[in-house]
């Protein structure tokens, strides 16, 4: 009996895989599977040509359907995905293993292409292929020459099918390399069960309100046409969206303008008047992407309403917390405005001129009406739970700052604890509203990972303080919480301990070792955050510090730079992955089906009379065994579509 089965296919759809999703890309009624390649056991790999007319072999048939047989490839959830449309099937993930996700656990790469790279592999993904599923798998131009037909076959190009075969034969034997590699770090049996929730959750995948979509998008249009005839009107340029003209005529107006960025037009907006800040606010409205969510939403839905495969598990591979894709769910515009539903019924109904009429800004409008496009089905209605400052939490617990804990074990007012110890008041002393408040909240966002004056102003110091006083607040901030600097130092020195010396050292519920040519880390979960060859070198203030191999801030395989603190971030987020993911498995374990989750939130598709938002937020506070004494709380309330409460 086969005990093992690598797989990859390539695919045709008239639909954009990478704009649109696997899930509304196989939902295609021109969606068919063109190649079949195939390994088992870890066997001689062969290729079935569905293409050209070749039958799936009943052998194969049956080992995808043995569910004793685990099925591998590089990225699963496009072949299961796919397989489950074509063949209609419905095989589940649980005997299914992603060697893209081994790879990303130890911070590799998301790409094939780039695994290979990365391991430095014999055999690596044939850089033709670009091209020949450039030529297969997509529609093509009709142009006189290829006699006007949309699609390239097999019999079009008969030396290029060939090689498309070897192609895809060559990604079988680049997974099955891959794997070999990594058989030392096996996804371990918790990480392979959040992978099968994962999946779950994509499958079933968040309804959203077409209604609202199409009307967004057409008041929005109508608002731009507004908007440029206005700017057309006003500044009598050929073209009131070139930067450069428009700079012409604001120094005809008296204003110098090194900048058209969005920060610099607000400034502008605020420093001046009359014709000057109207055309600058017109500017902001005409540059505001606040339809292009609604857009992502209209591509990815699919035949059932909804948009599938919002989450990709282990995205943000140093951390393992998840990542967004197709919509980008973690960056959706907040909401603020307190008539919500209003607005939201005026968009729908197509009363778009009540909307000028009764708001400041229809594209502030639409931007905060997106999350709402997400709406619970017919006789269900969303829970919405999320942590309460589960980093600040989890910081404390780890470096064990113990007037944070207790803070978070009784009111909770960290903001305000904060500010009383950094200026020595009574906490009665500080209201919501206090200047005080303010400070200690911007100080515990920037200075918790070792942030300093920049960190300050990029969250907004300057707003309520000089900047003469950043480097105060940064001292008082440190000076409150000693154990939590000192966290950082102790980090530190593990990890050059751990690159320079091999030398395993445990930091509070942190151990740091050296391993296979990599740093980990394991948290108090038992997971291990991976480090690809480390090793030492000199940072720019000229000290000694630890770089690594892995995607820097150009997205491309390169060597990062990193510190203490910034280390210390990884494990906190980390952690606070572990919570929210061990959090999700109690919540499906109680029937209550995910749709969604956004960095430390979830939201639920619960039908009416079932559960309550008490009990969510109950199930969600459950402390794991491994990070007992951990304050854990939980907030949430529902509503029949998605928003920030």
């Amino acid at each position: 009996m086969a005990e093992l089965m690598a797989i990859d296919i390539e695919t045709y759809s008239d639909v954009s895989l990478p704009d649109c999703g696997v899930h509304r890309y196989a939902s295609s009624p021109q969606f068919e599977i063109l190649l079949f390649a195939y390994s088992i056991d870890d066997g001689e790999i062969a290729v079935i040509d569905l293409a050209s007319g070749e039958e799936m072999p009943e052998k194969v048939m049956e080992c995808l359907k043995d569910d004793t047989i685990i099925k591998t490839a590089f990225n699963a959830s496009f072949e299961r995905t796919c397989i489950n449309r074509f063949f209609h099937l419905d095989l589940q993930p649980e005997s299914w293993r992603c060697t893209a996700v081994q790879a990303s656990m130890l911070s590799l790469p998301l790409s094939l292409e780039g695994v290979g790279e990365a391991l430095k592999l014999d055999k690596k993904k044939m850089t033709e292929g670009k091209e020949l599923i450039r030529y297969f798998c997509i529609p093509c131009k009709p142009t006189k020459s290829n006699g006007g037909r949309a699609r390239n076959l097999p019999s079009h190009a008969p030396e290029k099918w060939e090689l498309f075969k070897t192609y895809c034969i060559r990604d079988v034997a680049v997974e099955m390399q891959i794997r070999k590699i990594l058989q030392k770090f096996p996804i371990p049996d918790k990480e392979q069960e959040l992978y099968c929730m994962d999946q779950r959750i994509n499958d079933r995948g968040i309804l959203v309100d077409r209604e609202l979509i199409t009307h967004a998008a057409a008041c929005d249009l109508l608002y731009k046409e507004a908007a440029s005839k206005r700017a057309y009107e006003l500044s009598g340029l050929e073209n009131p969206n070139s930067v450069s003209q428009l700079k012409a005529w604001l120094q005809e107006k008296g204003v110098e303008a090194g900048s058209l960025a969005k920060a610099a037009v607000e400034e502008l907006v605020e420093k001046n008047e009359g014709e000057v800040s109207e055309m600058m606010k017109l500017r902001l409205a005409m540059s505001k992407t606040s339809v292009k969510k609604y857009e992502a939403m209209e591509r990815s839905v699919c035949p059932d309403g909804r948009v599938h495969g919002l989450l990709q598990f282990y995205g943000a591979n140093r951390t393992g917390r998840w990542a967004g894709r197709l919509v980008q769910i973690h960056n959706l515009p907040q909401n603020h405005m307190e008539d919500l539903e209003l607005a939201r019924s005026l968009v729908k109904e197509g009363r778009y001129d009540l909307i000028e009429l009764l708001y400041d800004s229809t594209p502030e409008v639409l931007s905060e009406l997106i999350r709402t496009a997400f709406v619970a089905k017919e006789g269900c209605r969303f829970i919405v739970s999320d942590f309460s400052a589960i980093e600040a939490r989890v910081m404390g617990y780890l470096a064990g700052e113990g007037w944070v804990m207790e803070e978070f074990r009784g009111a909770g007012k960290i903001y305000e604890q904060t500010a009383a110890k950094m200026f020595h008041i009574p906490i009665g002393e500080i209201t919501k509203g206090s200047p005080y408040r303010a400070r200690g909240k911007v100080a515990s966002l920037a200075c918790q990972y070792g942030g300093a004056e920049g960190a300050l102003i990029s969250m907004g110091a300057l707003n309520f303080v000089e900047e003469s006083e950043l480097k105060g607040l940064v001292q008082s901030w440190r000076s409150a919480n000693p154990h939590i600097v000192n966290f950082w130092y102790e980090i530190d020195g593990a990890v050059k301990a751990a690159v320079k010396e091999h030398k395993a050292t445990t930091v509070g519920r942190v151990c740091v070792f050296y391993q296979s040519g990599m740093l980990m880390i394991r948290l108090p979960s038992g997971r291990v955050l991976s480090y690809v060859r480390p090793r030492m070198t000199v940072n720019r203030f000229g000290s000694e510090s630890v770089c690594y191999e892995g995607v820097g801030l150009n997205k491309k395989w390169s060597r990062v730079e990193s510190y203490g603190a910034k280390f210390c971030e990884n494990i906190v987020q980390a952690m606070a992955r572990d919570l929210l993911a061990e959090a999700m498995l109690r919540l499906e374990k109680e029937g209550l089906p995910i749709v969604c989750h956004v960095h430390d939130e979830v939201v639920l598709e619960v039908p009416e009379g079932v559960s309550s938002v008490e009990e969510v937020n109950e199930i969600m506070s459950v402390c794991p065994s491994w990070c007992e004494g951990l304050p854990l709380k939980a907030a949430g309330f529902e509503s029949p579509f998605y928003k920030k409460d």
